[in-house]
């Protein structure tokens, strides 16, 4: 357990402390934190409270939550800050849906699908790749 520091709002050390692991590699970038009970029983402290320091961390992009998954140390960061992230192009084109898309959307192949691709890079090389599929006129 950290040792207390006082005036210092409990989940804000807890924060703190769960920075430090994942700024040293204790906690690699892309590997799962602790579950919320286990961090409660490491720093003694409520679960109200573990999700506060959760935030934090979630606001400096240290951290990411994917629901029901967990929380990850953040593998798209820059060394250089945590307020820093990563740069998302964005592009769209019309597609022939092919045997997949077409049963997906219940339509039939070759019908046209609008398709945007968000290419993710972190300093300047491709972090990930992620193509959405529409049918044209819906919202997006």
């Amino acid at each position: 357990m950290p040792t207390p520091h006082h005036g210092q709002p409990r989940y804000r050390v807890i924060a703190e402390d769960l920075r430090r692991q994942i700024e040293s590699g204790a906690i690699a970038p892309g590997s799962l934190l602790p579950a919320e009970s286990a961090l409660t029983a490491e720093f003694r402290a409520s679960r109200g409270t573990i999700r506060q320091a959760i935030a934090v961390l979630r606001d400096e992009r240290l951290v990411a939550t994917e629901h029901g998954r967990g929380t990850y140390a953040n593998p798209y960061r820059y060394k250089d800050g945590p307020a820093d992230g990563p740069d998302v192009e964005t592009t769209e084109r019309q597609v022939a849906a092919d045997p997949e898309l077409a049963a997906l959307f219940a339509v039939e192949v070759g019908a046209a699908l609008i398709e945007q691709q968000n290419v993710t890079l972190m300093n300047g090389a491709v972090g990930a790749v992620v193509r959405i599929y529409r049918l044209p006129g819906a919202m997006h």
